[in-house]
Order: structure tokens, then sequence, then C-alpha cells
């Protein structure tokens, strides 16, 4: 997973319109997955749209809204408020220098922020999305083939798994195939926390993942991105 390295010259050349801020998470996931995994999740998918629509790609936000995992060893988070603040300092600053849309590429479902965000930014005309949405995740499950849902499959399952194991081996460790772990209904997940609902910070299915199942989600995903850019009226 690298870091766009295009240079000044190259986005003057290419003088996009629309930008992707991958946003993902510092937070546990499980002992199969690193700290960094929505972030990564993040950068493949943002990677995959670039590589497919004339967007620009900046770096990630690798820290966000990760508090229902508490304390769990080296989850790190920063309030709703400094990621709003954030997000839209960084666009401003796309506006400055000509980019008036950008599409946020999240891959951490707690940063539940990000929708106001974008309802704020698009007061007077389109010009920000949300990316995936829930539409777009279950599309993707289905076109791929997942046995989970996006209820039970949460957190370091099936889905996540896959991504990884397809983008990016390297960072999915020895295990997974051992780590399901159903989480039930959860309804209090946002009073007492993960925790309240797995020993092991999984929740989910990863013995289903396969590398091919991740490329069908990223594909699936990428196809979808396309009625982001209309609704942004530059496709």
């Amino acid at each position: 997973m690298l870091l766009p390295a295009i240079t000044t010259t190259d986005v003057q050349e290419q003088d996009p319109r629309v930008a992707i801020l991958p946003i993902g998470s510092y937070e546990q996931h499980g002992a199969h997955l690193p700290l960094i995994t929505d972030t990564a999740i993040a950068c493949i998918i943002a990677g995959e749209i670039a590589a497919a629509y004339p967007v620009l790609q900046l770096p990630p936000i690798t820290m966000a809204c990760s508090h229902e995992h508490g304390t769990w060893p080296g989850t790190v988070s920063i309030s709703a408020r400094t990621l709003h603040a954030v997000v839209n300092d960084i666009a401003a600053s796309l506006e400055a220098s000509g980019i008036r849309k950008i599409v946020l590429v999240n891959a951490h479902g707690g940063n539940y922020v990000l929708s106001n965000i974008v309802q704020e930014a698009n007061l007077t005309e389109p010009r920000m999305t949300l990316f995936p949405q829930g539409r777009e995740w279950n599309r993707s499950r289905e076109r791929a083939g997942l046995v989970s849902d996006a209820h039970g499959d949460m957190h370091a399952g099936e889905i996540e798994t896959s991504i990884l194991l397809h983008a990016e081996p390297s960072l999915v460790r020895e295990g997974y195939k051992n780590a399901d772990h159903d989480g039930g209904e959860r309804p209090f997940l946002l009073t007492h926390g993960m925790k309240a609902y797995t020993d092991t910070g999984v929740i989910g299915f990863p013995s289903h993942a396969s590398p091919e199942k991740g490329q069908a989600v990223l594909a699936s995903l990428v196809d979808d991105f396309a009625l982001h850019l209309e609704a942004l009226g530059v496709a």
C-alpha cells in the first residue's frame, strides 16, 4: 500500500475536478488484522478508483472516531469535532487550488460525523459525497458471493479480510480461519462499546474470506463509484 506519489506538475497536467480523500482509523481488528486495517482498505479503494477515473487521490486520514473500541490496546481516536474540522480544512484548501468537489472514501463505520459533513457541504450545490455507502457495500457483498451480511460481519470479518487477502496479503496474519465470532444483535454498542459483544475484537466471519472475494468486492465498488461522479455533476 503506497501513498500517492504524484508531483505538483502531474496534478497541474491532470487538472482534476474531483479529489478523493481516504479516511480510515487506527483501531484493534482482532489478532489477525492490523490496527491500520481501515486506513489500508480506504487507500486500496481509493487507489482502485483513481486507476479507473480522472480524480485526484489524496493521502489518508489515518486516525478517526474509534471510541466504540474503548481502551483496546493500540487503538487511538480523535473526536468527531476534530475529524469534522480536518475534513473541512482539507476541502477548503482544495477549493483554493481550484478543486471544488471531493469524495470521502470512508472505511470505518464509526465515523458517523462524515454524513453530517457531507450534508453541510451540499447546502447550496453538490460538492461532496460519501463513499461507499451501505447500498454499495451490500451490492459488493452480493456480487462477490459473500456468505455473511453487513450486520453479522461488522468488524475484522469476511469482507475486510477478503479485501486485504487480495490487495495486501502480507497484512493478514495466520489464525483468521479460526477467528469467527457472532456478536448478536448488539443493541447498546454505542453505550457499552465493542467489549460488551466480543472478547477477541472480532465480530464477523473471517473464515469465509478469500482473495477472489476481495477482488470482486473492489470491482463492484469501482463500478458503483460512477454514480457518485454523476451526483456531483462531473460525469
